[in-house]
């Protein structure tokens, strides 16, 4: 296929990009189910997360990257580790994160600090309202989940920076944007 086709042509999806959203989609889920006691604990380190910063080359990819935490909330509910709620606020923490990576970020830099500011907002406050944390106090809760979501988010930011350097890094990803990217 060529390099244009991962692009949408005229508002529509291709098989490739629907195909690379389910991948992604996988990928996330695996990746937060692989340590749920980090996924899932007061202060969440979801390495998965790092996945969101693909949307600053491929803003697309927030499809698959919702619908990946999605899943992996549904799962953590299902498995008694996690809250039914946050399948939406959790996973709405995700996309908010993904389209400000995506349409208002210009340098990578910056663009890792939108999943700490939803995150720690959204599932800091999700979790000091039901309680999950005991005795903390509302900000505690933000501060820790921010926490975990900065580890996650610095490894991310780390490992992108070396593998956007990659000469396959375009050959695999197929990014529509940011090709000469500012760090």
């Amino acid at each position: 296929m060529a390099h244009n086709e991962s692009k949408p042509s005229g508002g529509r999806f291709t098989v490739r990009m629907i195909a690379e959203n389910s991948i992604i989609a996988a990928l996330y889920v695996v990746l937060t189910l692989l340590v749920p006691a980090l996924s899932f604990g007061p202060i969440q380190c979801r390495f998965s997360e790092a996945l969101v910063l693909l949307c600053f080359w491929r803003p697309d990819i927030t499809i698959g990257l919702t619908i990946g935490c999605l899943i992996s909330n549904g799962i953590g509910a299902a498995l008694g580790v996690n809250f039914a709620i946050d399948m939406v606020f959790g996973t709405l923490a995700t996309l908010l994160s993904c389209l400000l990576i995506s349409f208002f970020s210009k340098r990578l830099f910056i663009a890792w600090i939108w999943p700490v500011l939803f995150n720690a907002v959204i599932v800091g406050t999700e979790l000091y309202l039901l309680g999950v944390m005991g005795d903390l106090t509302l900000w505690q809760n933000i501060l820790y989940v921010g926490i975990g979501e900065t580890i996650a988010m610095a490894a991310g930011y780390a490992l992108w920076v070396i593998l956007a350097h990659m000469k396959f890094f375009n050959t695999v990803f197929h990014p529509t944007r940011h090709q000469d990217v500012k760090w």
